[in-house]
This record gives structure tokens, sequence and C-alpha cells, in this order.
């Protein structure tokens, strides 16, 4: 692709990461630059990073315009990245700069190529193990191959530089000089290709002949849990690289990334490359180089993966579509899953959205005939899907401070006496949702948000979950000071592992919840420990529902059905019922049939019999009915506006004068409902009022928002943010 270029002298127009409203004028350096070009200019006093955009627009006086510092040593901005950050910035009404910065995290972008010492696994073993030498081997091992800086190394391992150094010394790690950056290796398409199923392979066969179009398209697979779609669209991502052309798969939980990269290196034979937040920073910096140099044909990723800035993108893969970790909700606020179809749309490539529950907007895009829809309809091999039941909690007789039925407690020593694993579900952290004096009636609130505090026994913490904020669990009360009245109300998963240790004493507990684990590593390693049998029984939030596969485990309890009903959310039901077909569908994956039981008082709930009929099409009918008939989405649009300050006047005033002057929205037939104190009115001392904006389908939504708030000019200590698509109401 050729790029325009600017001699020297010429004006160039830059944007840059700093929040200003416009894109800057300055000369082009000695040796010119090319449109997308990466590059230092002086901003005041500072340097600061930028792109050219365009020429210059030249309404300022020539001889004080300065120049361009310098290009930096990274593949030019593409065309059709410029378009996309552009379009997303439009869309989700996010000035150009925040884009950028979204486009740009990697660290030292601006470093001159160099060499440095790196790490690895050697081939010795030290002359004496210490627990220092031990953590540094596991951590290499653990990597796979890959090197490190000494201080990652280091800290990885929680020992000191001179641990590593000393086992340079002997062998047993391997110090290198290598280049800063260096291309990922080469992927195989055709080295681990499994034998597929006649269902998966006229999957596989359809998406690689989408990809060999070259074309856009998108496509909804769908299967049931254990169905084998990983298999089918790994096949798309050979065909992508056998095209020459880049492939990226998003998944929702960095969690899953470990036990996913395994999978991809036996399909490919080799290591894929990595985007997530657990990645160390020189492995960013690398990721980003490569894939703008088109030397890393696979990432898989976190949703930010989508704004990096690929070469040649002929795939996505946005795994677990449905997932709500796909919306970012703070700084700019996107749904990767959406995102990722307009980036396929502009790139000319194939997105692929593969979920068990697929969300009810990708499934009216079907309806529609926007996507086409691949469905899987049988587990892989000698599986069964699991037989689903209610235990109706009305009438069993369960005591005060209990939380697991007769019903169940047997049903999982059946398994426990036949050596197989259970799982027992609860969406809820910590020991307590809340604490109360039953002294005075007080409950035990975070001093910087309108949330109540989290007892979190084995931290021996109480926490806010909306601000990380925690403090000791208190010996009184902190309202009426009398001691020893303080009580815990509900339960969370370490308050049900307290009861399953006292109903099942004899079985090995494990609890996967994601605050109890310091870092992706460990979580992994618990994953695998559990898959490989070291646990009788599991505890687990949602964070269990997202991909993992446990061959031994045969029963699925779900503790409370009913929590995910409660509350005016307008996706409370379809999210329930993902929740609950996701979660029991960890159950009877290999060739011991399972049985997944739902705790209810609600049985006859529309959402519970769905679940439990598997009606999934029968739901999404009588789901989008409802939806029609409410103008909501995915068939009207709506958009939350959240204002948030210090002073809680100075919010109202401003939701208030809002609502009065809603002219450009009445234009468009548009209807703004508050301001209303947001349902947690405070976090980290902010005060919080939102409203909520409700229009038709094809109402250009986006404009009018624009044209509504720039009326004001909201004081410092105010911030406004626009939620285009909102999936959360907090």
């Amino acid at each position: 692709m050729t790029q325009e270029f600017f001699s020297q002298g010429d004006l160039v127009g830059v944007l840059t990461t700093q929040p200003l409203d416009r894109v800057l004028d300055y000369k082009a350096p000695e040796g010119g630059c090319r449109l997308g070009d990466y590059v230092e200019v002086p901003l005041g006093p500072r340097k600061v990073l930028g792109v050219v955009w365009g020429p210059g627009v030249g309404d300022y006086d020539r001889s004080k315009i300065r120049s361009v510092c310098r290009v930096l040593d990274a593949a030019p901005m593409r065309d059709e990245m410029r378009q996309f950050l552009g379009r997303v910035a439009d869309y989700t009404l996010t000035p150009m700069p925040a884009m950028l910065r979204l486009a740009t995290r990697a660290p030292g972008l601006g470093d001159a190529p160099s060499m440095r010492k790196v790490y690895r696994l050697g081939s010795n073993e030290p002359d004496r193990m210490t627990d220092a030498r031990i953590r540094v081997l596991d951590v290499l091992r653990d990597y796979g191959g890959l090197s490190f800086t000494l201080g990652e190394v280091a800290e990885m391992a929680g020992v000191g530089t001179s641990v590593v150094k000393g086992m340079v010394k002997q062998g047993a790690v391997s110090e290198e000089d290598a280049p800063r950056d260096t291309p990922y290796p080469t992927l195989d398409p055709d080295h681990g290709g499994k034998n597929l199923t006649p269902d998966q392979a006229a999957g596989a066969e359809t998406l690689r002949a989408a990809v060999r179009s070259g074309v856009y398209g998108a496509t909804l697979l769908k299967g049931v849990t254990g169905s084998g779609k990983t298999e089918v669209y790994l096949e798309a991502v050979a065909e992508c690289l056998r095209m020459g052309r880049q492939a990226l798969v998003l998944l929702p939980e960095i969690a899953l990334s470990g036990e996913f990269l395994d999978r991809v290196e036996a399909r490919f034979g080799m290591r894929a490359c990595e985007w997530h937040s657990g990645v160390t920073m020189t492995e960013r910096r690398r990721a980003w180089k490569m894939v703008g140099q088109g030397a890393a044909q696979l990432v898989v990723g976190a949703r930010s993966a989508l704004f990096l800035p690929f070469r040649d993108l002929g795939l996505i893969v946005v795994d677990e579509e449905h997932d709500t970790s796909y919306k970012q909700e703070d700084g700019v606020l996107y749904n990767a899953r959406d995102m990722a179809v307009l980036r396929a749309h502009i790139n000319a490539a194939q997105v692929v959205l593969a979920s068990a529950t697929p969300s009810l907007e990708s499934w009216a895009n079907v309806e529609a005939g926007k996507y086409a829809r691949l469905e899987l309809t049988s587990r892989f091999g000698p599986a069964v899907m699991p037989d689903m039941r209610a235990i109706d909690m009305r009438v069993e007789e369960l005591p005060g401070g209990r939380w697991v039925s007769p019903t169940l407690q047997r049903a999982v020593q059946t398994r426990l006496d036949k050596g197989e694993q259970a799982l027992l579900f609860l969406n809820r952290r910590g020991y307590a949702p809340t604490t109360v004096c039953r002294a005075c009636g007080h409950q035990i609130g975070c001093d910087h948000c309108d949330a109540r505090m989290v007892e979190h026994r084995f931290l021996k913490r109480l926490m806010c979950h909306q601000c990380g904020e925690t403090k000791p669990i208190p010996l009184a009360c902190p309202s009426c000071k009398v001691e020893g009245k303080l009580a815990p109300i509900g339960p969370g998963v370490e308050r049900l592992a307290e009861e399953v240790a006292i109903l099942f004493p004899q079985a090995r507990v494990s609890v996967l919840s994601s605050d109890l684990f310091g870092s992706a590593r460990a979580l992994k390693a618990a994953i695998k420990d559990i898959a490989e049998g070291g646990a009788d029984i599991i505890i687990g939030t949602q964070l269990v529902a997202k991909g993992h596969n446990f061959p031994n485990l045969t029963l699925v309890g779900v503790i409370d059905a009913d929590l995910g009903l409660q509350g005016s959310d307008l996706r409370a039901a379809e999210r329930t019922f993902q929740l609950m077909r996701q979660v029991a569908g960890r159950a009877g994956r290999a060739e011991v049939p399972g049985q997944a039981l739902l705790q209810t008082f609600q049985p006859e709930h529309p959402v519970i019999r769905a679940t439990l009929a598997g009606d999934e099409e029968g739901f999404w009918r009588a789901e989008a009915e409802e939806r029609k008939t409410a103008g909501v989405p995915p068939y009207g649009r709506m958009a939350g506006i959240v204002l948030s300050s210090p002073n809680v006047q100075e919010v109202f005033d401003l939701g208030t004068a809002l609502a009065r002057a809603d002219g450009p929205l009445r234009r468009i037939g548009a209807q703004v409902f508050g301001p209303a104190p947001a349902p947690i009115a405070r976090i980290r001392g902010r005060h919080r009022v939102r409203l909520l904006v409700k229009a038709e389908k094809g109402a250009p939504l986006q404009a009018a928002l624009a044209e509504w708030v720039a009326q004001f000019k909201p004081p410092a200590t105010l911030r406004l943010a626009i939620d285009i698509d909102p999936q959360s109401f907090y």
C-alpha cells in the first residue's frame, strides 16, 4: 500500500494522544514522512506521541510552526485502521485522541531498536534447590520457552535479581543477547488438525470457504457446550494463515488464555501472540510492533486486541460472544463484539461470533439476514448434554443459615461415592454480601461509595466491590459500638465452602473466584489442578462458566438460580438463561452422563422453565417479542448518560438542565428519562446521576446527543459520560 509522502518542510497534520480537540500542524522532518507514520512531536515543553493524519491546514503563522522531532521505528498506521478509529469515535462519541491512546497502548514505542539481555530456562540443574530457585524454574517452565528481562523474571518469581544471576552462573538459567523485538514463530496450518465429526467438518468447510472469499462476512457459530466450536473455528484460522493473512481470536477472560493457547500450540505447532493485561510490558511492545509488521500471524487476546495495528487482518473470532466482559465500562465505552464486526467490514475480513448461548443482538441479526448461522447440535465424541432438573426450595426442609438442600446434598454424595466431581455454583464473591449489627441494624458500608461492604473471610477483610476499598472486619459495630453483634447475612462462595466442608468432611474442596488469586498464572494453575482431578467439589462464581473443561465433572448444582432474575435490568432474563445453560454445560463433557440441578423458589418462572427444557429458540422468540413491544435494544436504541461529581447539587443541577433542554432529542423522536440517582449513587466519593435516552432503531442518535450535550459547559469537577448501547445500569 503506497502512503502519501510529505517532503521535509511540508505541513502535516498530526493527531496526538493528548486531550486536544483538533489535529495540530507541524513541518515534516528531515527525510520527510508518510501518511500514517507514528511520530514524536513537540507540544509545549514536552515531546508527545502522534500519527501523521493528513496534510496540514496552514491556518497558523508558518514561521511559528515547529517540526516533527522524528519518525518512530514502527509500521505506519494503515488507512483502514485510521478509518476504524474514526468510525468507533463517531459511534461512541469519543474524542479522537482517546481513540489513539487506545490504539497505542504499548510501552516504549519511541525507543530505538536495540539489543537486550534476556533470560530463559537453562540446560543444567542448580547445585542445590531453594524455594526461590524453584519459583524461578517454575516461572520459566510455565511460559514454554519464552524469554524475559532480568527484572521480569525476578518480579514474576518474587525473588531478587541476584537469585537469577546466581542461577545463570550455574547454567540453570540461560542469559542471551537478543533483539528487543523479534518476529513470532511461523504457525503451520497443516500441523495438528483433528478428525472432525460430520457436523464439525461441514461447519469448518463453510467457514474456510468464507475466509477464502476475501470479502466481509459475519457468521454466528452456535453450538451446545462441548460440541467442538473451538476446533471448527480453528480450521477457519488455519485457512486464514494459508492465505497469508492475520487472524485475531478474542476471549472474554484472561484466565481462559492459558488452556486456549495450549490448544492453539497443539493445532499449529507453535505458540501464538498474546495480548492482555497479564502479558509483560516487554511482550506487549513486541506484540504491538510485530502485529504491525505482519510478523505475528495469530493474536489471542482480550477486547483491547481489537485495536492492534494489523497489517492484513483476514479473520476475527469472538469466542463466547454473549459475554458481558466484551463491554468496556470505563474510558472509551465500546462493545468489542460490535466493534469486531465493524473492523471486519472495513478490512474485508470474516468475523465469527461463537457461543452456546448467543446474545439476543446476534440472534436478531441472524433473523434479519445480516449474519449467517452455523449450528453444532451434538457434543463431541461420547459426551451427551446433561439432564437438567429444578429443586423446588419451597418444599425442601432447610435449616436457617444453610444453602445446600437435602436433595442436592444427596446428589453430590452419590457422585463423590463414584469418584466423580461436583460443581456448586453461586454467583457471589466473598463470604457474605452484607454484614449487619443485630443490636442496632446498621449495615457496614463503604466510606467512599453507597454500597455495602462484602465480607471476605479468607482475606480477613471487608471489601467494596465498586472501588476496591478494604478494611479489617471490626469487632464492634461502627455505629452503636456494641461488640459481638455483627452478623454476616446471605451466602457468598466462601461461606458456601464452609458449609460444604461440614456436609462433606472427606471431600477435597476448591474455590474458584477471581478475587482469591493474585495472578492469572495462579488461577491457571488452580484450573489445571482441578481438571487433573485435584478436587472433589468445586465451588465457583461465573468464572467457572467460561469455557473450562473438567473431564471428571458430572454434577452441577446451582445454589440460587433466582439470583439473576431480580432487579430491573432489561437483560436480566437473557443473562440468567445464558448463565444457567453455560454452567450446566460444564457437566458430563466426557463419557459419563452429567446432571444439572437448579435450586429455585420459582420453578414456574418462564426463564427457569426455558432453561430446563432447553427450548432456546422459544426463549429467544419470546424475549425478542417483549423487547420489540417495549422498543428497546436490539429493536430500539438506548444511550446512558452518567454525571458524576463530589458535589451532589452540581450533578442534579446539570441533570435537570439537560432534561429540560431536550430539543435536539425531541426532533428525532427520542425520549429522555431522569435525572435520577444511579442505583449505586456514590462511587469513590463521587455522586452519580443517570439519564436514559431511548430512540427508534433508525434514529440518528449520536448526532442528536452531541448537539444536546454541547449546549452546556460542565464545571471542571463534573464528569459527563455517554454510553451508547449500555449493558449495565449501575
